[in-house]
């Protein structure tokens, strides 16, 4: 979920510190709770969404516009959302389209009927009795309560006082394992330093917080400098540059910056805007809120975006300690994390110097990811030159790479090499050339991907060189401009706001007390955007409850020898580890045990459980469980494999017609091939848990389960029993009626007999149409989804708000299987693709532009239920029309360069695919750099073999005399 933050900053303004003087600013932030420390929060108001408004009181506006526009589903992420629109709406009341793109995880969508901007129910009834109209109103904007700013809160006048009070002394926060201490002024923090050399630095807690979570590493003290008023100061010489504190947010950097590029020249704001570029799609907006800008600096990620950007820009770090102060050039020996260039224990990075770019100096940043918004760079880079005044004479060329080694790389000896040289191709090729020659990527780097990381380099290096080309010719016009064949290469996909319609039948005569067939609001929906939802982690611990924790296989396919949990059951809380042997009915079934049970058949099986006090303890205990392993061959990690050894799930099921053998030895023609396309990982927002209460009597256990299918829980013998709560005004119980109620869903049965090859497949079909429009970019890989149009038969929707929304949400979903989420495993089976940060699904910007759902006129299918249809996965499968798009663009491509012959093009259809099946001069450059595996000294003596991404193997021969 995430938090309103307001607090009152130790800074004066956007710009300028005067004297430290302590103003009275009151900032809102939207932040990520869970990577928030509660010590952090001292002198903080603290707005979750229960707080804005509930059902038991009054909702807020956002709450209710969320729920009444179908915008709410499980209520998981909901909250999240409506804290973040509330925390803008608090900040700007009048946002604009670059504040809603970063704000929101959604999209807006208008109602349009022939361009009268009325709805169809807003008509007079004037029709014919049996006419039905269309409609494209999902909702009735004048039912919405009006924003009142007036009834917003204030920032609490006690916490003005305490944060005052707090602002000259330490504070020290003391739990059982870890100490935080807050100092209060530059000097506490430095005396600080000298006594707890080790302790991290902490400010938006982004990067220590994750690393204490997810990789087990551990802090005894940690010091948080949040409240020193000289890390947060924002200084300019009108002569030299920006001095910005460490402590800045990256969201207030972005402000700064901002500012800067519409008051100051253009010649003198280069790194300035090449930064805001990066600065608008790095991380999330609640990131940005958290994340500092010395510690994105520190921490010197190999992906960073903004270090490549700083490191060309000439920017300097202001480093203090009890000795003095220092200035350390953040150049490539920084980057790279030289011994010279590092800071000491005792050292604390107060700000950072980013000078003004000159009059004949040009910066510029690039970055391609998994997509557009909200995540690591795959390659990124910094780059600026300067000219001899006038001419176009390399003076000065500085080129930094993020994301293809271990740290950030500089092309320092390809950039000196080119001084004196002039701004022309034949600059160009000789630097790609040298830039592939000097930065290497070694076979077995982080992510893999060598080939496009290469292309890239060299494709960012092209669009700079055009950049500087345009920028060139607007000051001398008598330097060539960029040819019209170039010009799109100049140009990034805009970021933007999806917007659509939705049309469906509704019968205008229909009586308005009949729900079917309306735009009913989900039952839960305000309940969802209020908080009020209840999941099972809500409810409250009851007396004797334990939690469990699992501990799954590390190996692919094993028997299992030994579980040795004595360890485990030492440790404080641990009650007991369950393993197979525990389970007292059937361990699920021969396609799925509950746990494993002799031999485990992937990584990540299930192997036991630990049952702990606390959550923490069971997950801490889980650790400790040792399992020792027999390997097993074979092991199947691939469909690839799994038909080479005949592993199959289930008998084959085929559908046949006629004596195939026999047409196969007549017929004319046989056209084979193979279609391929990647899988999906289950990205759930929602935590999927499950509470068991055993009753006193009967053995039965009352069960709170998340999962949508209950039917499979595994109780043993137990029965289950779902318990519903009701209110219910005495008058009811007196007349003796049942407020009871239940439902339930039968499900579909196929009639089909397959060894017969006779009967119904499915109880019926589903049939829509979709036409996408893509437009992609051949140097980069990246593309942007312009347009999709939908057409679904759900025949008589009982509900169209619902059935829109599931086909839009699972196009979407479509969208993100056949274009974004690629599922990436070692040999040995362990998926690397499984957390945010590396496995990435859609987001706002992968929305197409301009997103239309209709629904046909309504049809009869007597065997359905209100002859309603399950619009889930056929809308999903419908986002391969994206994929086709794009594969029509990439023919264009191909066709442009006079490449006709037939490519092959799997799903999905990431950057990487895109960019190396659109073959150019670059990925041929590419490829006749490439290290060769045998080498002496600069000759290739036998075949190198490459493998390419959707080209299979490619064999090149490079002989003696090449």
């Amino acid at each position: 979920r995430l938090l309103s933050f307001e607090f009152l900053p130790n800074i004066s303004g956007s710009l300028c510190v005067e004297d430290n003087i302590f103003a009275r600013i009151v900032l809102h932030y939207s932040v990520t709770s869970c990577l928030v420390p509660i010590c952090s929060l001292y002198g903080a108001a603290v707005t979750t969404v229960e707080g804005i408004g509930s059902t038991k009181t009054r909702i807020h506006p956002v709450q209710e516009r969320i729920a009444k526009g179908h915008g709410t589903q499980c209520g998981f992420c909901t909250p999240g959302m409506v804290m973040s629109i509330y925390t803008l709406l608090r900040n700007h009341l009048q946002p604009s389209t670059e504040q809603l793109i970063e704000t929101l995880g959604g999209k807006f969508s208008s109602c349009l009927l022939n361009g009268t901007g009325e709805c169809c129910l807003d008509q007079e009834e004037h029709e014919s009795e049996n006419k039905s109209d269309v409609c494209t109103k999902l909702y009735q904007e004048e039912e919405f309560l009006p924003l009142d700013p007036t009834q917003e809160f204030i920032f609490p006048p006690e916490l003005m006082r305490m944060a005052e009070e707090a602002r000259k002394k330490t504070l020290v926060f003391q739990g059982e394992r870890i100490t935080w201490i807050s100092p209060a002024t530059l000097n506490d923090l430095l005396e600080l330093k000298l006594q707890y050399p080790q302790a991290p630095l902490v400010m938006g807690n982004t990067f220590v917080g994750p690393n204490m979570k997810f990789k087990d590493v551990f802090h005894s003290v940690i010091i948080s400098p949040a409240r020193i008023s000289e890390l947060n100061v924002v200084m300019i010489d009108a002569n030299q540059g920006l001095t910005i504190g460490a402590g800045c947010s990256l969201a207030q950097v972005k402000e700064i910056l901002t500012e800067m590029v519409l008051k100051l020249p253009e010649e003198k704001t280069q790194t300035y805007q090449a930064l805001l570029k990066h600065l608008r799609t790095l991380a999330g907006q609640q990131i940005r809120n958290m994340a500092s800008l010395g510690g994105h600096i520190i921490s010197r990620l190999a992906a960073s975006d903004l270090n490549p950007v700083l490191g060309v820009g000439n920017c300097v770090l202001n480093l203090v300690s009890k000795e003095g102060t220092q200035q350390l050039p953040l150049n490539d020996h920084f980057l790279a994390g030289s011994p010279d260039a590092n800071l000491t224990s005792k050292q604390v990075l107060a700000s950072v110097f980013i000078p003004f770019s000159k009059k004949w100096e040009f910066v510029s940043a690039f970055r391609q990811a998994q997509r557009q918004q909200n995540a690591l760079a795959i390659v990124n880079s910094g780059m600026r030159v300067r000219f001899k005044e006038g001419t176009n004479t390399i003076m000065d060329l500085n080129i930094l790479y993020g994301g293809v080694g271990s740290v950030t790389v500089s092309a320092k000896k390809s950039c000196q090499q080119l001084i004196g040289r002039a701004w022309n191709e034949e600059m160009l090729d000789e630097a790609c050339r040298l830039v592939l020659d000097e930065v290497t990527i070694p076979g077995s780097s982080s992510g893999g991907m060598v080939e496009y990381k290469r292309t890239l380099m060299i494709s960012f290096l092209f669009k700079f060189y055009l950049e500087v080309l345009q920028d060139l010719n607007v000051r001398d016009p008598r330097y060539p401009d960029v040819p019209n064949k170039f010009q799109s290469v100049l140009e990034d996909f805009p970021l933007t706001i999806p917007c659509g319609t939705q049309a469906y039948e509704v019968n205008s005569h229909q009586p308005p007390q009949d729900p079917v067939g309306r735009p009913v609001m989900h039952q839960s929906g305000i309940k969802h955007a209020s908080g009020e939802a209840i999941f099972c982690d809500d409810m409250p611990a009851i007396d004797e409850e334990l939690f469990l924790a699992v501990v799954t296989s590390t190996r692919p396919h094993a028997k299992i020898i030994s579980i040795d949990a004595s360890e485990a059951l030492a440790l404080p809380g641990v009650v007991d580890v369950i393993t197979a042997q525990d389970i007292p009915a059937q361990n699920g079934d021969e396609e799925e045990r509950l746990y494993a049970q002799d031999e485990v058949i992937c990584v990540g099986q299930i192997v036991c459980t630990v049952a702990a006090d606390s959550y923490f303890h069971a997950k801490q205990a889980a650790k400790k469980v040792n399992i020792v392993y027999e390997d097993m061959e074979p092991v199947i990690v691939t469909i690839k494999d799994a038909v080479s050894h005949k592993s199959f799930i289930g008998s084959e099921k085929k559908l046949e017609q006629g004596n195939i053998k026999e047409a196969f030895q007549t017929v004319d023609q046989i056209i084979e091939g193979e279609v391929h396309m990647g899988g999906q990982e289950h990205f759930y927002m929602e935590t999927q848990s499950v509470l068991v209460i055993p009753k006193t009597e009967d053995k039965e256990m009352e069960i709170y389960v998340s999962s949508q299918d209950a039917a499979l829980v595994q109780v043993g013998s137990s029965r289950i029993i779902i318990s519903c709560e009701f209110e219910f005004v005495n008058d009811a119980f007196a007349q003796s009626i049942s407020l009871s109620a239940t439902g339930y869903f039968r499900g579909y049965k196929a009639d089909m007999d397959w060894v017969k090859g006779e009967g119904d497949v499915y109880p019926y079909f589903v049939y829509g149409a979709a036409c996408s429009e893509v437009e992609v970019d051949c140097l980069t890989g990246a593309h942007k989804n312009i347009r999709t149009d939908i057409v679904m038969d759900a025949s008589f929707s009982i509900n169209p708000a619902i059935d829109i929304g599931q086909i839009e949400g699972a196009f979407t979903q479509g969208v993100g299987l056949y274009t974004l989420e690629e599922l990436k495993y070692s040999p040995e089976g362990v998926l690397y693709t499984r957390s945010p940060n590396e496995y990435k699904i859609p987001s706002i910007t992968d929305i197409p532009e301009e997103l239309n759902v209709s629904l046909l006129t309504s049809t009869k299918n007597p065997i359905a239920i209100y002859s309603s249809k399950g619009l889930g996965e056929s809308g999903m499968f419908l986002g391969s029309s994206v994929f086709f798009a794009i594969h029509d663009a990439v023919t264009a491509a191909r066709k442009e360069r006079g490449l006709t012959e037939t490519f092959t093009m799997s799903s999905p259809a990431t950057p990487e695919l895109i960019r190396m099946i659109c073959v150019d001069k670059f990925t041929d450059l590419v490829w006749r750099w490439w290290p060769c595996k045998y080498r002496e000294g600069d000759r290739c003596k036998d075949i190198v073999e490459i493998e390419m991404a959707g080209f299979g193997n490619r064999l090149d021969i490079w002989d003696e005399e090449e």
